[in-house]
């Protein structure tokens, strides 16, 4: 490895040291305002989070896959989506043990281009939520979510779940990229279709946003946690610079590690 190569890899490793730094400050700031991590619903979730990988629709729809058993038996799915274009893939459903309706996102797939160009561009992209003043997110995360055919797959099924269910909690989750999809989403839920008893739920996500964005997310879905792991490096992307606060990527306030005890194991 030449000189050049060597000088990036030393200067990466040197912004993930810091970035990781800086973001226990700031969750100890707002530990009173912190959602309650749940150990068995995280394990419960990630079950979830881990079957909409499956790649079988069939088995997948019919909720007949390998992990679609055990601690999720039962649950209905109402809206597969799958934009096919971008690799992208979601659903909604009801888990009568939960009493609720969940939502989950697909993560990146290593063989699909499209999704780690999403994952890699780190251009921030000002976004027009009302009330959003100088907040900017991940442009890649934004438009997976936003500029794709599964934010209106996900609102039209969960408005035809609460007419059918009622105003049962809604949950989404989702892991890595899945995951920032799935904080895109609890946020829309809030905002524009005005639900209030939304949670989210992440496993190994990575940042999205600001922290104007963090600020206001927080405010409107408080119920919200991020499992990592401290082995993942996703988590610690894109790189938060101390020297830049106010225009980089910022974490939500409330983190769960699996290295600590009752660790959530994630296999995927």
């Amino acid at each position: 490895m030449d000189g050049k190569k060597w000088l990036k890899v030393v200067i990466f490793l040197c912004l993930i040291a810091v970035s990781t730094g800086r973001e226990f400050k700031v969750k100890a700031k707002n530990k009173h305002h912190a959602a309650i991590y749940n150990h068995t619903l995280a394990t419960i979730l990630v079950e979830y989070a881990s079957a909409v990988y499956v790649s079988d629709l069939t088995e997948l729809f019919a909720w007949t896959c390998s992990r679609c058993n055990d601690l999720t038996k039962g649950f209905q799915i109402l809206e597969l989506i799958v934009d096919v274009q971008r690799c992208l893939q979601a659903f909604v459903g009801v888990a009568q043990d939960l009493n609720a309706i969940v939502i989950a996102f697909r993560g990146t797939q290593e063989s699909s281009l499209q999704n780690w160009i999403e994952d890699l561009n780190w251009k921030q992209l000002d976004i027009s939520y009302p009330g959003m003043e100088d907040a900017m997110v991940h442009h890649g995360f934004y438009s997976a979510y936003h500029n794709t055919s599964l934010r209106p797959g996900v609102l039209t099924a969960v408005k035809s779940a609460k007419e059918f269910y009622g105003n049962i909690p809604i949950i989404v989750t989702g892991h890595s990229m899945g995951g920032a999809m799935a904080a895109f989403c609890g946020l829309d839920l809030t905002v524009h279709l005005g639900c209030q008893n939304v949670s989210v739920m992440t496993f190994g996500q990575p940042r999205i946003g600001n922290a104007a964005f963090v600020s206001y997310y927080r405010k409107r879905v408080p119920n919200t946690i991020r499992v990592t792991n401290r082995h993942d490096i996703v988590p610690h992307l894109p790189p938060y610079y101390q020297y830049f606060p106010h225009k980089t990527y910022r974490h939500f306030p409330r983190e769960a590690s699996s290295s600590t005890q009752n660790p959530v194991v994630l296999d995927f």
